[in-house]
């Protein structure tokens, strides 16, 4: 189905005012910028940009990209005979592979992760992020598997899942301060993730194996 006339204007609104912060945010820093100032450069009022943009941090971090359901997402839509763990290992190395945006590996993302992180309330919010998506597995992993009420096998390999997912972010984040180029660093990832996998439990990597 091909975009409408009104959606399209909408997505170029949203793109303009989303890019207009960035640049503001990476100039001058997430705390001194105000959300008139980016309304102004966006050539929108400050109403439109909320009706877009709910808070000021999700300028930086959009729900639609930022979501607290990305490893249940995950989970839900691995494959028959993939088990939640290679489900999430493989989407990040897909992921790893495209130099996906959502693993911070297109170019120019450099400035944008050294704002993100000096600013507490973007850090505080990855954060928190990273704990709501563990939340958020471990109740898919409970659900799918019929685990009882008292068996905390599900929040257990949700934790390692969440831990590894993090891990990655983390070496990636580390890597782009250092000043490293995406096709590296996707190539030392991948390589890490390798590690992951040899590393983590057959317990782990065997759970909530998907039925065909």
């Amino acid at each position: 189905m091909s975009e409408g006339l009104r959606e399209r204007k909408k997505r170029q609104t949203r793109q303009r005012i989303s890019e207009a912060a960035l640049g503001l945010f990476v100039a001058r820093g997430f705390d001194r910028v105000t959300i008139a100032e980016v309304a102004a450069a966006a050539e929108v009022s400050v109403n439109t940009l909320y009706n877009y943009f709910e808070a000021k941090e999700d300028l930086v971090l959009p729900p639609d990209e930022a979501s607290p359901q990305r490893l249940a997402d995950i989970v839900r839509a691995r494959q028959p005979g993939e088990s939640a763990a290679r489900a999430v290992l493989g989407r990040l190395r897909d992921e790893l592979r495209r130099h996906d945006r959502k693993v911070g590996l297109t170019a120019g993302f450099g400035p944008v992760f050294a704002m993100m992180r000096a600013a507490p309330t973007l850090t505080a919010r990855l954060e928190d992020l990273g704990r709501q998506m563990t939340d958020a597995l471990t109740a898919v992993l409970a659900e799918e598997t019929g685990a009882a009420p008292g068996d905390r096998t599900p929040c257990v390999i949700a934790g390692q899942i969440g831990w590894f997912h993090s891990l990655v972010y983390g070496e990636i984040g580390r890597r782009i301060e250092a000043g490293e180029q995406p096709a590296a660093i996707a190539e030392a990832l991948l390589e890490l993730l390798d590690v992951v996998e040899e590393t983590l439990s057959e317990r782990a990597l065997g759970y909530a194996i998907r039925e065909g």
